[in-house]
């Protein structure tokens, strides 16, 4: 009797919509693991471990994992989540997301050594090899030199002579 039960159950929807539920209910299962996890320490013992830029993304993860279920809640009660002020909670944490990835992705960019950047230019640049005939080295040094600066946008400054 309890088999048949079952049976009717299964079939009080759609047999379009069961794949669609049981990853759902498959989805369910993995949160409800992950938020098992997350309660099992407590909250202060995590944040000691952590930076504070690590921390805000923590709190930041959670308050968008809990507006999210919620806006799942909603969604499965019949209640349109987008006319619900829930959705304007998940946009302001989307935007603490976003300046909080803007912080990291600043951190991690490289930063510009101008000492190597000045070596790595001089290094590169062509110098003639001395001349071995007196004659020539006499009209050489007799041209006057001018030194003429180029100055690059990171601040290093390129100098090299120019003969007249």
């Amino acid at each position: 009797m309890e088999m048949a039960e079952e049976d009717n159950i299964g079939e009080e929807y759609p047999n379009e919509i069961h794949d669609y539920l049981s990853a759902f209910e498959k989805s369910l299962g993995s949160v409800d693991d992950m938020l098992k996890t997350m309660m099992s320490v407590s909250r202060s013992e995590l944040l000691e471990k952590l930076d504070p830029l690590e921390q805000a993304k923590l709190d930041l993860v959670s308050a968008y994992t809990l507006n999210s279920m919620f806006w799942v809640y909603l969604a499965t009660q019949g209640i349109n989540p987008k006319d619900h002020p829930v959705k304007q909670e998940l946009e302001r944490i989307r935007t603490y997301m976003n300046r909080v990835k803007e912080i990291t992705d600043k951190k991690m960019a490289s930063k510009l050594d101008k000492g190597a950047a000045a070596r790595f230019v001089r290094n590169a640049l062509w110098e003639p090899k001395p001349e071995t005939n007196p004659k020539v080295k006499a009209s050489a040094k007799a041209k006057k030199k001018k030194k003429t600066s180029f100055y690059f946008p990171c601040g290093c400054i390129f100098v090299y002579q120019v003969g007249r």
